[in-house]
């Protein structure tokens, strides 16, 4: 008997399952900070669970970022939004609402733009870019994380915020 099985959806199947999914990890994250500072602060624990806590905040602030600029390049929101968007990682758990907000007007709707779709806001070079990636996720994924990285160890050799 041969049995078929629904293919499962990967969380990279859509903009929005992307987006959302990043910007409940950075809501997440915010958690883990701040119950780092309470053990550092409140609990007297050091630095240890901050710089955990922080390191991992500050990765997935990152990814939330630059998610935020390729799903909005892809579902083409326009600078003043993709900056909204990343600009709302700063905030603790302002991700959340932002995202619900987004949510119901319908900014996350739709596919991955893998094709030309006719209209000359398709001719700029961030959604050709854009495309040819997507088209190529692994790629795009491998490249993607290699620039977090990067920005990660930049800022890490310049120190943590505050401590200048």
């Amino acid at each position: 008997m041969d049995v078929t099985y629904p293919r499962q959806r990967s969380v990279f199947s859509t903009p929005r399952s992307l987006y959302r999914m990043v910007s409940l990890a950075e809501a997440v994250t915010w958690t883990l900070l701040i119950i780092g500072m309470i053990l550092k602060y409140v609990a007297g624990l050091g630095s240890l669970p901050v710089l955990i806590g922080g390191s991992i905040h500050g990765f997935v602030f990152l990814c939330f970022a630059g998610i935020s600029v390729v799903v909005g390049v892809n579902q083409d929101w326009g600078l003043a939004r993709i900056i909204v968007a990343v600009a709302m990682a700063i905030v603790p758990y302002a991700t959340v609402p932002f995202d619900a907000r987004l949510m119901r007007t319908g900014a996350l709707d739709g596919p991955w733009h893998t094709e030309h779709g006719g209209g000359s806001r398709d001719d700029q070079w961030a959604r050709a870019l854009l495309r040819w990636f997507v088209r190529r996720p692994v790629l795009l994924a491998v490249v993607f994380f290699a620039v977090v990285i990067a920005i990660m160890a930049a800022l890490l050799l310049i120190g943590p915020p505050g401590g200048w």
